[in-house]
């Protein structure tokens, strides 16, 4: 049998054959054994530094190897002790470790999306995952066999290596958050565990590290997102609160508080029923909140009548918004107020005809004009002007105009002029 003969029967067996130089450096190879050139030479690899170290005993018979999970008989007499020559042989056959059957374990970590690998105690790479390499922008294979410091820079493989040799010694597995350098130079942070592990009979690191720059830089832009919001809120002079499905105060702006005459603090947390009057808007918008928090509608322009802490009322024009957090069964609402009538002291309410009495009055309509468009006698009219300019404290007729605008009771987003509850006409249907 001829050299190219022998060569091709050991090409389909569990082997790996090597010829190397007198420095260790395979110049031939082959075997079945493994599946690349770049995994057998990973293999002569560790058996040179193993075989070659001239501490460790010398002998004649086959030697026991262990690589990758895998285990070998090896036979390379002419490199045990520290033996040198010119040209050497050696065989290794695979007696344990692999078999027909996938091992699920190994595909489960080879294939897991957290990122794992397993380093010497010098720093060197035994094994990674798919994972581990796209971290660095590579494939598995071009990383085992290397040293931190080939894809590492200098300062990162330094403290990688130091946190290695802080678990070699403590021997006790340690959970923490790192930054690594990016391909593309950019900072990433992972978080995870870095425990020791045995490698054969070398004493090894492990480590399963979970991606988490995406989400970091997330919650920062989240956090950021918020301060602004935030600012905003306290900031522009807006009188807004947030209010729960069940109607309670979350969070208030310092306008709204300063509004209603009460300190911020005693403000989140009360029921926004406290803070309307016993009108006749406070019922249209108990309907409109239940359209809000039910689905039906996702905002809405409603008047209300609001009772400051020391008991006056001031009717607004409020703009309501659903919105919904991750955390929340149901939408909150946002209200914000958009204009705001004059600060004034309870009184009776007025009628739908005193209402659109005041209306017409502000179109410029005479007492008879007045008295004929709503099928009144005059005298019914004068009555109710009088009695308006009681409940009202206007002396004239502009006055009480006026008082009607600044109180809120007419609208003063239209003309001709009109109920401020009657419905908007940009409101949604």
């Amino acid at each position: 049998m001829d050299e190219a003969d022998f060569k091709s029967l050991l090409a389909p067996l569990p082997v790996s054959w090597w010829e190397a130089d007198g420095g260790l450096r395979v110049v031939d190879s082959g075997g079945g054994a493994f599946d690349d050139e770049r995994t057998a030479h990973r293999f002569l690899e560790a058996l040179s530094a193993e075989l070659g170290d001239p501490a460790r005993p010398s002998g004649d018979g086959p030697y026991q190897a262990c690589f990758e999970g895998r285990t070998f008989d090896v036979n390379w007499p002419d490199c045990r002790g520290g033996a040198r020559r010119r040209v050497s042989r050696g065989v290794a056959v695979e007696v344990g470790g692999r078999s027909d059957e996938p091992d699920p374990y190994a595909s489960f970590a080879d294939l897991t999306p957290a990122a794992a690998f397993v380093r010497d105690a010098t720093g060197r790479y035994l094994w990674v995952n798919h994972a581990y390499a796209h971290l660095y922008g590579t494939t598995r294979d071009s990383m085992i066999g290397r040293h931190l410091a080939d894809v590492d820079q200098p300062d990162d493989a330094a403290r990688f290596f130091g946190l290695d040799q802080d678990v070699l010694t403590g021997g006790k597995p340690v959970r923490h958050t790192l930054t690594y350098r990016r391909p593309d130079g950019s900072s990433g942070q992972a978080a995870g565990y870095r425990f020791p592990v045995r490698w054969g009979e070398r004493r090894c690191v492990a480590g399963i590290y979970v991606d988490i720059t995406d989400y970091t830089q997330t919650l920062e832009q989240r956090r950021r997102a918020e301060e602004d919001l935030r600012a905003l809120r306290d900031h522009s002079g807006l009188a807004c609160v947030r209010m729960s499905a069940d109607g309670r105060v979350g969070e208030a702006s310092a306008a709204m508080a300063e509004l209603l005459g009460v300190r911020l603090s005693e403000l989140i947390g009360r029921s926004a029923d406290r803070l309307l009057a016993d009108t006749p808007e406070r019922a249209a918008l108990h309907r409109i909140w239940g359209d809000l928090v039910d689905g039906r509608r996702r905002s809405a322009r409603v008047c209300a009548v609001l009772v400051d802490g020391d008991g006056f009322l001031r009717r607004a024009r409020v703009h309501l918004t659903t919105v919904r957090r991750a955390a929340e069964r149901a939408p909150g609402v946002w209200a914000v107020v958009t204009h705001l009538g004059l600060r004034y002291e309870e009184h009776a309410s007025l009628t739908a005809a005193q209402v659109r009495i005041l209306a017409l009055l502000a179109a410029g309509r005479s007492n008879a004009d007045i008295a004929g468009a709503l099928h009144l006698s005059r005298q019914t009219v004068d009555y109710h002007l009088s009695r308006l300019r009681e409940l009202l404290g206007a002396a004239t007729r502009p006055a009480l105009v006026a008082r009607a605008y600044v109180l809120g009771i007419l609208s003063p987003q239209a003309w001709p002029p009109r109920s401020a509850t009657a419905p908007h006409p940009l409101s949604p249907a």
